[in-house]
C-alpha cells in the first residue's frame, strides 16, 4: 500500500491511531501502513462555536502561548496551504530550530503543519458538535516513519522514543488546555 503524503494524512488525522475513531465516535478503516508508527492524538471539547476555536488556532504566531515546546514560530508570507514557518523548539535545556509548511488550510475545520527534518505532520483538527461547543484535535503523525536524525537526536538528547513520545504527548494536553481556556476566556 502506497504511504500517505502530509495532506492526506492531515485529511485523516482525526479518526486514525491509538482508537481515536472510537473516541471520536467514528469508523476508520485501519492503514497498516500509519498503524506501525506511533500516533499521539489528543482532544478536549471547547465551549465556543468553531469559528471562535479557529481564530485562536489559525493565529500560528501565539503558537508559543499554547505549546510548552514552542519558543517562537515565525510566518513566512499570510498563513494557507504552502505557507512555511521558522520554529524555534526548547525542552528543558535543548533548544533547536525546524522549518515546517502548512500542507491543509482549511478554515474552522483544519490547520496542519509538515516538518521535514523529522518527517512529522502536526494537525489541528476542528468538530462542530452542533450545541455551540468544539471538538478540537491535535495529532502528530509520521507518514513514513520519523528521520534518522531525528531518531538519533531523540535517542541522545530526549530520552528516547517512549520518553519523550509520553512527554509529547503531556504537551500536547497542555497545549489544547491552553487553547480551551484562551478561546473560553478563562485564567
Amino acid at each position: 500500500a502506497a504511504v500517505p503524503t502530509g495532506e492526506d494524512v492531515a485529511d485523516r488525522a482525526c479518526v486514525l491511531g491509538r482508537g481515536a475513531a472510537t473516541q471520536l465516535g467514528r469508523v476508520a478503516a485501519p492503514d497498516p501502513e500509519l498503524e506501525r508508527i506511533d500516533h499521539p492524538l489528543v482532544h478536549f471539547a471547547v465551549d465556543a462555536p468553531p469559528e471562535a476555536v479557529w481564530a485562536v488556532v489559525s493565529d500560528v504566531t501565539r503558537m508559543p502561548e499554547w505549546s510548552p515546546q514552542t519558543r517562537r514560530m515565525i510566518v513566512r508570507g499570510r498563513i494557507g496551504k504552502g505557507t512555511r514557518t521558522l520554529n524555534i523548539n526548547k525542552y528543558g535545556w535543548r533548544v533547536w530550530p525546524t522549518t515546517s509548511t502548512v500542507v491543509r488550510y482549511d478554515p474552522q475545520r483544519a490547520i496542519a503543519f509538515s516538518v521535514p527534518v523529522n518527517g512529522t505532520v502536526w494537525s489541528y483538527h476542528l468538530e462542530d458538535l452542533g450545541d455551540g461547543r468544539t471538538r478540537l484535535v491535535e495529532r502528530r503523525e509520521a507518514p513514513r516513519g520519523t528521520t534518522p536524525v531525528s531518531r538519533a537526536l531523540i535517542k541522545r538528547f530526549l530520552g528516547g522514543d517512549a520518553a519523550y513520545g509520553a512527554q509529547l504527548e503531556r504537551d500536547m494536553r497542555a497545549t489544547l488546555d491552553r487553547i480551551k481556556a484562551a478561546v473560553e476566556r478563562r485564567p
